[in-house]
């Protein structure tokens, strides 16, 4: 009776089961819960879809605002510079076409003075040539000197005798240094600069002064904020004087406020500020040459009316959307529960890592199209990435063997000559030194095959290059090396630190004739070594380090011929993306290259397999 009865039980739930998860149904569970899942997703997914669409067009609309500021203060700034560049242009002709080709004892500049006037007098007020204590020598158009001018007390005389190899521009002001019988008050820039005078055979110091219209460079800004609908754009000096603002009077009249003391002190770009309890944007571009800054200032509510407009489109737009998505979903769960489940399982496997078990094929005509295109697409993924693997893994061998074979022939032929200049020249201990360094250099190259060497053997490497090198360029550089020995044991891709140095001795102490300085300084910092070479070379600028670990960097390089990049892709290559080269160069002060390595105590088997963190 009981063994009847247990096929029957058996068969009942088989037919429940098939009934509630046919092959072509859905389940009414999993149907409610993908329904109910599928629609608190949609709404979630509307609601932050909403939030990042309205923020993304409203930061698209500030740095189209920025941008468009940018842009403005661009163009502004290359047309002030080219004013200020023809000044500049018209203070060197006088000066050294004109002034330090006469003798003032025995001729007169007034002919070649008027005739520069006359070709630029429509940004120019005057031209005057003074001598070191006041006296005037001559100026156009106007030569009667005011009574109570006081030359000596202005401050563009002052200051081009106390920085001779400057142009200095002033803040603009009433030109009070000629009597005008026209009587109008003329608003000027004057650019001052020391020149050497010769009278009568012998030199003395003077002052060439230019007093240029300031009308021009208002005419410049006035044109541009007339331009602009929203916001303005206003000049200052390095000290935070204002030399022209679209509100000038007002503000000094005490009736506008301007937050010029706190841009001065900001960096060339674009910030956000809080003044007088307006929102704004500032960008900031300083003109070369001079130090000023032109300032553009744009209020925020310029973009707040297309900001509202999209938000209430926005609105609607999801909201139907999310109307329509909950119909779907619904719609959709029905049809594609039980096949999708399969299929999802499926996946599941294969992503477990048996790539042979098969995907599910089934369903409707989209989920097995899916299914087949994802089963498809999973062995062509693992075929490639097999692939991709092995050519990496190859390409990686074959540049790392490249990169360290590499060494200069140049640096080989002109030390060996200078060995052969020694023995000719009988400076036998000079020669036995050199042959002494180049063959533990050599040594140190080779290092029986070995890719990691230690930091100690590394600079023992360096300072014979070094070495040899100073014998070479006969003492024109001092080198000082500034080595914790904490870092001594530590690991290092070898052959890294002499491209640096050869760079460094190229491009910095080659030219400084004698007084060129290369420190190297090792020191240990938690569990990272830094290597800094440092000269007081020539420097770069900014352009030209941001480029110099690109792959597509255009910098001549004349050192090594190996490159920062290709020492800065070893280091990578070996101890990981976050460590390689840290470049710092200031023009006309010198540069800094650190390298930056993890602390790995050096092994002999270090050297002879990857190192990898």
């Amino acid at each position: 009776m009981n063994q009847k009865k247990t096929p029957s039980i058996q068969n009942k739930k088989e037919k429940k089961y098939r009934f509630r998860f046919p092959f072509e149904g859905s389940g009414q569970s999993i149907q409610t819960t993908i329904t109910l899942s599928f629609s608190l997703l949609t709404i979630l997914g509307m609601l932050f879809l909403t939030v990042i669409l309205y923020n993304l067009f409203n930061n698209r609309m500030e740095e189209k605002e920025t941008q468009n500021a940018e842009q403005i203060l661009d163009q502004t700034s290359m047309n002030l510079e080219n004013y200020l560049k023809n000044m500049r242009l018209i203070s060197d002709t006088m000066y050294y076409s004109v002034i330090k080709e006469s003798d003032l004892g025995r001729e007169s500049i007034d002919n070649e003075m008027n005739l520069l006037y006359d070709a630029n007098k429509d940004n120019l007020v005057n031209i005057a040539c003074f001598y070191n204590n006041g006296d005037l020598i001559t100026s156009v158009p106007i030569a009667t000197e005011k009574n109570n001018a006081k030359v000596k007390e202005q401050p563009w005389f002052h200051n081009a005798l106390v920085e001779m190899e400057n142009f200095h521009f002033s803040t603009p002001h009433v030109q009070n240094i000629f009597d005008n019988t026209t009587y109008r008050y003329y608003w000027v820039i004057s650019l001052s600069r020391a020149v050497e005078l010769t009278r009568n055979g012998k030199s003395t110091l003077g002052v060439l002064l230019i007093d240029m219209n300031y009308s021009s460079i208002e005419q410049m800004f006035d044109s541009v904020n007339e331009e602009r609908q929203e916001g303005y754009i206003y000049l200052m000096d390095n000290n935070g004087e204002i030399i022209y603002h679209p509100k000038q009077n007002l503000i000094y009249s005490q009736l506008f406020e301007e937050n010029n003391l706190y841009h001065v002190k900001q960096k060339d770009g674009s910030f956000e500020e809080v003044f007088q309890e307006e929102n704004r944007i500032v960008s900031v571009k300083t003109v070369s040459y001079t130090g000023w800054k032109i300032i553009c200032i744009t209020p925020k509510t310029s973009s707040a009316v297309g900001v509202y407009n999209t938000r209430y489109f926005l609105v609607t737009l999801i909201t139907v959307i999310m109307l329509t998505m909950l119909l779907l979903n619904q719609l959709i769960s029905i049809r594609i529960t039980g096949p999708l489940k399969k299929l999802t399982d499926s996946i599941q496997i294969t992503d477990n890592g048996t790539i042979d078990q098969d995907i599910y094929i089934g369903g409707g005509s989209e989920v097995e199209y899916l299914g087949n295109t994802l089963k498809e697409t999973a062995h062509k993924l693992r075929e490639l990435n097999d692939s991709f693997l092995q050519e990496q893994e190859e390409k990686r061998k074959s540049e790392l063997d490249a990169l360290q074979s590499q060494i200069n022939p140049h640096f080989l032929y002109n030390t060996l000559d200078s060995i052969v200049w020694m023995i000719e020249g009988e400076q036998y201990k000079d020669a036995v030194f050199m042959i002494t360094q180049l063959a533990s250099l050599f040594r140190i190259s080779l290092s029986k095959g070995k890719s990691v060497i230690s930091i100690e053997d590394e600079l023992k490497h360096a300072k014979n290059y070094m070495n040899i090198q100073k014998v070479r360029y006969k003492d024109k550089f001092e080198v000082f090396f500034h080595i914790d020995p904490e870092i001594l044991s530590g690991s290092i891709v070898k052959l890294v630190i002499q491209p640096i140095l050869e760079n460094a001795i190229y491009y910095a102490a080659e030219t400084m004739d004698g007084d060129g300085e290369i420190h190297i300084t090792g020191r240990k910092e938690q569990d990272d070594v830094f290597i800094e070479i440092k000269d007081n070379g020539l420097g770069m600028p900014e352009e030209t380090v941001k480029v110099l670990l690109t792959e597509n960097n255009r910098v001549h390089k004349k050192g090594s011929g190996v490159g920062l990049i290709n020492v800065h892709k070893r280091i990578q290559l070996r101890f990981g993306e976050a460590y390689g080269l840290i470049i710092d160069s200031i023009p006309d002060e010198g540069t800094s290259v650190k390298i930056h390595l993890p602390f790995v105590l050096y092994q002999e088997k270090n050297s002879e397999k990857e190192v990898r963190l």
